[in-house]
This record gives C-alpha cells, sequence and structure tokens, in this order.
C-alpha cells in the first residue's frame, strides 16, 4: 500500500475509534481519557493493531494538543483572577504541593530512579485534571456550592505553578546545569511577570488588536501567535506549554469568548490523539509489573488530594461535608500528568508506564469520591464507629436549629451526607467568573 494512502487508512481508523470511545465515555459516565490511553497501548508497539505509517504524524499531532489544551487553559482565566487567587489561596497551593508532590518524588527515589525522574513523577501526582473535575462538578450540579470556588482556587494555583515548573523540568531533562536550569526558570518568571503586567495594564489594547468580526481571521491570527509564541519559547528552553498558555492569559473579554468557541473543537480532537500517542510511546507489557506501585501512590494521594481540599475549604470557613466534597472533587489526574510524562519518556521511560497505570487508576477514582467520599464518611460515622464502641459528634444543626452565634458553616452538614447530593444551594450563587466552564474534557 502507498504510503500516504496507508497514512490516511491509519489515521482515519483511530479518529474513528476515538470518537466511538469518547461515546461509549458519555454514556457511561466516564472521563474518556483511560478509554484513550487504552486505545493508545493497543495502537503502540506490543499493542493488538500497531501503527507504521501514521505513528510520526500523531506525534505532530500530539504536539498540537498539549499546546491547545495550555492555551484554553489561559484563555479561561484573566490575569485579574490568577491575581486575586495567588493573594488569597497560596497558603493552601503550599500545602497541595508539600501533600501530593512529596509522594511522587519518593516513590521516584525509592524505585531508584534519580532526582529528575523524582522531579517529574512528583508533578505527575500533584496536579489534579482540571478538565475531569469540571465535568464532574457539572454533572453533579455543584458549580453554585460554596465549595466550588475553593476548587477552583485550587485549581488556578496549580495551572500557574506548570508555568513554573514546565521550564525547570525542561531544563532538567536536557541536562542543562545549575547555572543553566537558573537562567531558563528566571526567563519563565520574568515572562509570567511580563505577561500578567501586560494583561493587566495593556489587555485591551492586545485583545484589540487580535479581535477580529470574521472567525476564519480570528481563528488564524490566535492559533498562528499561539505557536509561533510556543515555537519561541521551545527555543528558549521555557516549554512550548508555558508559551500557549501565556498566550491564553494575554488575551481575555469577547476575543478570549470567541475563541474558546473557535478553538474548543480543535482542543478536543488534538488532545485526544495526544493521549493515544502516549499510550503508542508506553510498552503495554511494562504496565502490570507497576500496577502495585501505581495503586500504593493512588491511594496515598487519594488521601492528601482530600486533605488538601479539607485544608482549603475550612480556610473559606466551609462546613466538614463541603470540605469532603472539594478534597474529594480534587482526587482526579489527567491531563497534566500525562503532558508531564510525555516531556519525560525520552530521558526516563520509566515514568510512562507507572504514569499511565496511575492515571487510568486516578481517572477512574475521581469521580467515585467526588460523588462519594461525604456520604462514605457519614455513613462510617453514623454507622460503622459505634460497632466499635466509638461514639461520634452530634450532626450539626440545620440552619434554621442553629443556636444564636453558631458559625455560618453548621448549616452545611447533615441534609447532603446521606445522599452525595450538594448540601444546599447558597443564597447567592457564586459568581460567574468563580464557577467559569474549565474544559469540559481533559
Amino acid at each position: 500500500m502507498h504510503e500516504t494512502t496507508a497514512l490516511l487508512v491509519e489515521f482515519g481508523a483511530v479518529i474513528l475509534a476515538l470518537g466511538l470511545l469518547g461515546r461509549l465515555a458519555g454514556r457511561v459516565g466516564l472521563s474518556p481519557i483511560p478509554l484513550y490511553l487504552l486505545a493508545g497501548l493497543a495502537f503502540g508497539h506490543g499493542g493488538l493493531l500497531p501503527l507504521n505509517a501514521s505513528e510520526e504524524f500523531v506525534g505532530v499531532g500530539a504536539e498540537i494538543g498539549v499546546i491547545l489544551l495550555l492555551l484554553l487553559l489561559g484563555l479561561e482565566y484573566s490575569a485579574s483572577e490568577l491575581v486575586t487567587s495567588l493573594k488569597t489561596q497560596y497558603p493552601s497551593g503550599a500545602v497541595d504541593f508539600l501533600l501530593n508532590a512529596v509522594p511522587g518524588a519518593v516513590a521516584a527515589l525509592l524505585l531508584g530512579w534519580g532526582p529528575v525522574a523524582a522531579v517529574a513523577l512528583a508533578g505527575v501526582t500533584w496536579i489534579s485534571s482540571s478538565g475531569v473535575i469540571a465535568k464532574v462538578l457539572t454533572d453533579l450540579g455543584r458549580l453554585g456550592n460554596r465549595e466550588t470556588p475553593v476548587i477552583l482556587g485550587v485549581l488556578v494555583l496549580e495551572d500557574l505553578s506548570m508555568a513554573v515548573y514546565l521550564p525547570l523540568l525542561t531544563a532538567l531533562l536536557a541536562g542543562v546545569g545549575l547555572a543553566g536550569g537558573s537562567v531558563t526558570l528566571l526567563i519563565a518568571l520574568g515572562a509570567v511577570g511580563l505577561v500578567l503586567y501586560l494583561a493587566l495594564r495593556h489587555g485591551r489594547v492586545i485583545s484589540r488588536w487580535v479581535s477580529s468580526d470574521n472567525p476564519e481571521m480570528l481563528l488564524l491570527v490566535v492559533l498562528g501567535l499561539t505557536v509561533l509564541v510556543a515555537g519561541i519559547a521551545q527555543e528558549l528552553q521555557v516549554s512550548a506549554a508555558v508559551g500557549a498558555f501565556l498566550v491564553g492569559i494575554a488575551l481575555s473579554g469577547e476575543v478570549a469568548e470567541g475563541a474558546r468557541k473557535l478553538l474548543t473543537p480543535l482542543r478536543d480532537l488534538f488532545a485526544a490523539i495526544f493521549f493515544v500517542f502516549f499510550g503508542l510511546s508506553t510498552d503495554p507489557t511494562a504496565i502490570p509489573p507497576v500496577l502495585l506501585p501505581a495503586l500504593l501512590l493512588a491511594l496515598v494521594t487519594m488521601v492528601t488530594k482530600i486533605l488538601t481540599g479539607w485544608y482549603a475549604a475550612r480556610r473559606a470557613g466551609i462546613g466538614p461535608n463541603g470540605r469532603l466534597r472539594a478534597g474529594g472533587a480534587l482526587v482526579a489526574r489527567g491531563e497534566f500528568s500525562i503532558v508531564i510524562a510525555g516531556l519525560t519518556t525520552a530521558v526516563e521511560p520509566r515514568i510512562g508506564p507507572i504514569a499511565t497505570a496511575y492515571v487510568l487508576i486516578m481517572v477512574i477514582l475521581g469521580p467515585l469520591t467526588a460523588r462519594w467520599a461525604a456520604p462514605a464518611v457519614h455513613r462510617a460515622r453514623t454507622g460503622l464507629l459505634p460497632l466499635f464502641g466509638i461514639t461520634s459528634r452530634k450532626p450539626a444543626a440545620s440552619a434554621a436549629e442553629a443556636p444564636a452565634g453558631a458559625p455560618a458553616e453548621a448549616a452545611t452538614d447533615a441534609p447532603a451526607a446521606a445522599s452525595g447530593a450538594p448540601e444546599e444551594e447558597p443564597a447567592t450563587p457564586a459568581p460567574r467568573e468563580d464557577a467559569h466552564a474549565l474544559p469540559p474534557q481533559g
């Protein structure tokens, strides 16, 4: 078969398979990420139907997928939102980093993989999946809940942290010394600071320059600018993904909204290709030996994410059930974990199998913990603990029954605990900028 014909047949089969898998995931109410990863394992070397002619083409599509993922993520946030989150949520961000990055780093060191792999695996276990979490919150009807702005604040800090973490990881993977790595990090920090300054002070001017009433022209300008900046960032070893993220932050208002509508279908297509390509680069036979370490790491970081959400929601004065829901919602890992692992596999190929297994586990656990973390703890407190002679505190009174002077959070407990439903609709729903639509899928 002619090489071009083989490429078309293979690539068409991959796209068709992704469409069918996405529909299947939607029917069962799960994120399609694990199915995309499994498809990549099936199409990769050692899989059932290995690709030959189209693998390089799929690799280019995967690079575009990463760029579009980060661009759309940047478009979701304005510079003022990022600055506000930095001012108000930085203690939660610090706790999030310590509780969730350290287990990954320790696991890599215990496995004997060295410091670079430790930094990479720390990122894999640290960053939650904003795409999966957004879909779960929407499906559960929790966008108006009191804890949702807290969840979004933690996600914003994680996403902004990528602008520092990815350049540092890229420098380490390139074997750059301490001096070179410091220069790369300073460039990244300078770029982030400059973009935030320009977006805050001159965001309207930038958006007016990019803006166009013609959707075709807007798409070409935004996409061309993003790919150009991503390429320049890659040349400076700052990471193409960070460059795309900064372009998204710099755009605001109607331009950002129009670009989101135009680029979301492209993002979903190329992001799916990215997940498949990551699966292609992972040997399926390498996954069974790391299943046990991946499962142990998943269980540990599930608990640490729940503790992160508990701490962040507690700082916001939210009741125990809301704290558990915040923690349960943050459990899912997905697109960023795979992006980090994908950057690392060329230097440390052992990261690929454990990252694949870990994300498969966490992307399934995430929706379950989001739904059942609070009900499970409630049932343990009211049903199981008395069997061991342990008595729990009396459940908090409802808002109507709470004594005078009781904290407002006392009204956020019992009703939702047994069913997993939202504890109550707040009197004033969270403003749209606090509950804006994050990417619908990883």
